[in-house]
């Protein structure tokens, strides 16, 4: 009886780890955190920025015009992504939206550069994460918000404001570093792989594994996610 006890038993989590349940309980508050700043409404700052860049379409002599505006309208379909990958980084709402308007200006001054045919959103934001850690750089600035004070301006998307599990995934995520929020979000709510949240993010694979593990276990215990979703 012993023997098939220990054979049909459950297996524990390693040491790090997080029950199975909970971490596909956590997945879907990601995943739904993220879906909700998909859909919220795209400032009109940034879609004046875009629309404009087709005006600067004449200045460019080597630029064929249908092309510019094929890039122009990538530029308007990852805007919803880009601008949830920065909010992911920055967390404040305002230097998110900045951070955005000079990744799509950089982006437009070196279209040349990105290869048609290739996953734009990831070219974009590895522009942006670049910038992201030379503004953090230059202002000698740690990543890390050990005090928690930016946790409370990462608010939920607008169209989620009354869901208050959002709200409080949003809070708790704002408190993660950002290396570990970044990576969570890229394979946790993106459902990037590893190997390509590697790429994005210019580490090596094992050290996006171990900044996801980090990041679960920390959430989860913030979030007081327990027993009670531990049976997956």
């Amino acid at each position: 009886m012993a023997e098939e006890t220990t054979r049909t038993a459950s297996p524990r989590p390693r040491e790090g780890e997080i029950p199975e349940g909970v971490r596909h309980h956590l997945g879907t508050e990601l995943r739904g955190y993220y879906a909700a700043m998909l859909a919220e409404e795209q400032p009109a700052t940034l879609l004046d920025l875009i629309a404009k860049l087709e005006g600067a379409t004449s200045a460019r002599d080597a630029r064929d015009a249908r092309d510019a505006a094929n890039f122009r309208d990538g530029l308007l379909t990852s805007l919803p992504g880009l601008r949830a990958f920065a909010m992911s980084l920055a967390v404040n709402p305002t230097v998110a939206d900045d951070l955005v308007q000079e990744t799509l200006l950089k982006a437009w001054r070196y279209q040349a550069k990105f290869q048609p045919g290739t996953n734009l959103q990831a070219w974009l934001c590895t522009i942006l994460r670049n910038q992201f850690y030379t503004d953090i750089r230059r202002r000698k600035r740690e990543v890390e918000d050990a005090d928690g004070t930016m946790a409370g301006q990462m608010v939920a998307p607008a169209a989620q404001e009354a869901n208050s599990e959002l709200q409080k995934v949003g809070q708790h995520l704002a408190k993660l570093p950002a290396t570990m929020r970044e990576a969570l979000l890229l394979v946790g709510a993106q459902g990037l792989t590893y190997e390509a949240a590697a790429e994005l993010i210019g580490c090596q694979v094992g050290t996006v594994k171990s900044r996801v593990s980090r990041a679960r276990a920390l959430l989860a215990t913030s979030l007081g996610m327990g027993s009670r979703h531990a049976v997956g």
